[in-house]
């Protein structure tokens, strides 16, 4: 029985069903035979199925680049012997681009804009427990990926997007963001401030729920992975929730902290789960990883210089909606810190990439051209190597250095150091 249900979860025909089901049509063409393309409905599909072993085409490792394509082009099976080519037309936009929004709800981009502006703007507390809950999420998910190295669809699914083809699909990372991330804000919010939180709950399902069908609309997961994902993301929110709230207080005070969490940091990047070939997952687990130990130690150096001091009020707390002055000085912190944000990117990745490299005697610029592969030790060494230093130095800044500039500036947010 649950075998027969995980197959038919994780049967690519069924997220061609969700992709028909908004908008997308596929066509397949004979190019052996030269015949006609034909609409690919579901009766089509149930042809097919009978004519080919699925078996031998639901699951193909896609070798594919991680260069985004906006375009619905020819996509063939990675097997050398698929006599089908998978092309398709989108009818719908709207849904095409809600989805194609959506899924950077879970993205780097999404990352590098909602924290920091949440630190600087709403709530520093409830960032901090956030961020950490989401690294716990991240790095076991994405660890999880490398251990059961299941590829994302593959024939006859059209991957609309293609910027993480090459890593594996199981469980899926952005659905584990869909619920860490939104949920975590919720019960971290509820008792914290007064408002109506069955809107919260309202929002927490939608941005869920958008993120989970999105990844499924783009290709880019099977609906059992989305499902393993939720499942997994749930359970580890319900754990991770009192554990971080009650260890947030420990990293703040504790004088050992900074030793603490940066060691146990770069102990989990080095112990990462290792895949049968190279993806960019151990990468990107770097940068999520550096980032929280840069939030945490930020945190910590500011209440170990007296700088947080508790507020004398006891939540819930009354949401204070922003006047017109409170409007431009939350413009202004954005606008500055944003761009403090990137400087700081470029100078970390510039100077800790040519640090590395030279302490490993490696031409900087022949190691970047160089090939993605589990043997190019120096490469991956150099490139964990900088993602650690750049995303952590973010990280920093972001709790440390920029609410310190926005202060000396007079635009800070007088309640960011009441909030322990």
């Amino acid at each position: 029985m649950w075998d027969q249900i995980i197959e038919y979860l994780k049967d690519p025909f069924l997220v061609v069903k969700v992709q028909n089901f908004f908008g997308v049509t596929y066509k397949s063409s004979q190019s052996t035979q030269n015949e006609s393309s034909k609409v690919l409905h579901s009766e089509r599909l149930e042809l097919l199925n009978e004519e080919y072993d699925l078996k031998q085409h639901k699951r193909i490792p896609s070798n594919i680049s991680s260069s985004s394509q906006s375009s619905c082009d020819t996509d063939t099976s990675a097997d050398s012997g698929e006599k089908y080519a998978v092309e398709c037309s989108i009818n719908n936009k709207f849904w095409y681009w809600l989805f194609v929004i959506g899924t950077e709800l879970g993205d780097e981009i999404f990352y590098a804009t909602f924290i920091p502006f949440w630190f600087w703007n709403i709530d520093g507390a409830v960032g901090r427990r956030v961020v950490l809950v989401w690294t716990v999420v991240m790095y076991i998910g994405q660890g999880f990926k490398d251990i059961i190295r299941w590829p994302r669809p593959g024939y006859p699914v059209k991957k609309l997007q293609t910027k993480w083809a090459v890593e594996y699909g199981m469980p899926s990372t952005h659905a584990m963001v869909g619920v860490c991330i939104p949920f975590s804000v919720l019960l971290y919010t509820m008792d914290r401030y007064q408002y109506p939180v069955h809107w919260g709950l309202m929002i927490a399902v939608s941005w869920c729920t958008l993120i989970c069908v999105s990844r499924i609309y783009l290709g880019m997961h099977s609906v059992l992975d989305i499902a393993a994902g939720l499942l997994l993301a749930t359970g580890l929110v319900s754990i991770l929730i009192p554990i971080v709230d009650s260890l947030d207080g420990v990293l703040l005070t504790s004088h050992f902290a900074p030793v603490f969490i940066i060691t146990l940091s770069i102990l989990v990047i080095v112990y990462h789960p290792h895949a049968d070939k190279w993806t960019p997952t151990r990468g990107d687990t770097t940068m999520i990883v550096s980032v929280c130990a840069g939030i945490l130690t930020g945190s910590w150096t500011n209440y170990q210089l007296g700088n947080m001091v508790a507020s004398e009020l006891d939540p819930p707390y009354e949401i204070i909606w922003p006047s017109k002055e409170m409007l431009g000085c939350t413009i202004l912190r954005t606008i500055l810190g944003f761009c403090g944000v990137l400087a700081t990117r470029a100078f970390g990745k510039s100077v800790s990439y040519a640090f590395v490299c030279a302490l490993l005697g490696k031409d900087k610029n022949e190691l970047r051209n160089s090939e993605n592969s589990l043997d190019n030790k120096n490469k991956i060494i150099v490139e964990l190597s900088y993602k650690y230093f750049t995303c952590a130095m973010i990280g920093f800044n972001t709790t440390y250095v920029f609410p310190n500039v926005f202060a000396l500036l007079k635009i800070d947010r007088p309640t960011y150091y009441t909030e322990i």
